[in-house]
């Protein structure tokens, strides 16, 4: 399991962009070597549980976590724009998150994971992280997303729930990218009470995963 260890206070900052102001919430590593930029989902914030745990384990690894807010959450809208709107806020808060000039991997969950892989290539991200890709909408198998997947550029790691309604890890076609299970999970990673899994052991899936993969990247 991911050790995890005290790290600085998170700090804010404000970005404006062309879709609005958004947010960044920083986890600062001390010796960083890597940012992993995350975003949520059209349904949520950045409090979701994978990203506040990547954000208390990375940093330990050599990786400051940025957490993402898009501009319609900070808003305090309940719907996500259309995905061409999302695309530009990410772009606009692209150079906040890049800065440093350590590389950065673009990343996200659900919604947040397709934004980072269409602007990839586009935004010079060094690798993605896709949680809880939406592959397709739940019941509908031939609206199909693959090609945002297949089309990043960039090596990149899909971490997804084995009972995902918006794709199980069966269902992802053939690619270069990586992919790992989170068993039992749904699409915000929640376990039943009786999985053979707990869900501090699903959530340690998904940081011993990152943790790993990010040690990988060159």
């Amino acid at each position: 399991m991911t050790h995890v260890t005290k790290t600085a206070r998170p700090t804010t900052e404000t970005v404006e962009t062309d879709a609005g102001t958004a947010r960044i919430t920083w986890h600062e590593a001390k010796k960083a070597r890597l940012v992993l930029a995350v975003s949520h989902g059209a349904g949520g914030g950045i409090e979701a549980r994978d990203l506040i745990a990547l954000a208390e384990a990375l940093p330990a690894h050599g990786v400051t976590v940025a957490r993402v807010e898009q501009p319609w959450r900070v808003a305090g809208r309940k719907l996500a724009p259309a995905p061409k709107t999302l695309d530009t806020g990410w772009r606009g808060i692209w150079p906040a998150l890049a800065k440093s000039g350590l590389p950065v991997i673009s990343g996200g969950r659900s919604a947040g994971a397709r934004v980072a892989c269409r602007t990839a290539t586009e935004l010079g991200a060094h690798a993605v992280l896709a949680l809880s890709f939406p592959l397709h909408p739940p019941g509908k198998p031939e609206k199909s997303r693959a090609e945002e997947l297949l089309g990043s550029g960039v090596p990149t790691l899909v971490v997804q729930g084995g009972n995902d309604p918006f794709g199980k890890p069966a269902e992802f076609p053939e690619g270069t990218y990586a992919l790992v299970e989170v068993p039992y999970g749904d699409h915000g990673f929640a376990v039943p009470k009786r999985a053979e899994i707990s869900q501090d052991g699903a959530v340690a899936v998904i940081t011993d995963a990152v943790v790993e993969w990010t040690g990988s990247l060159g």
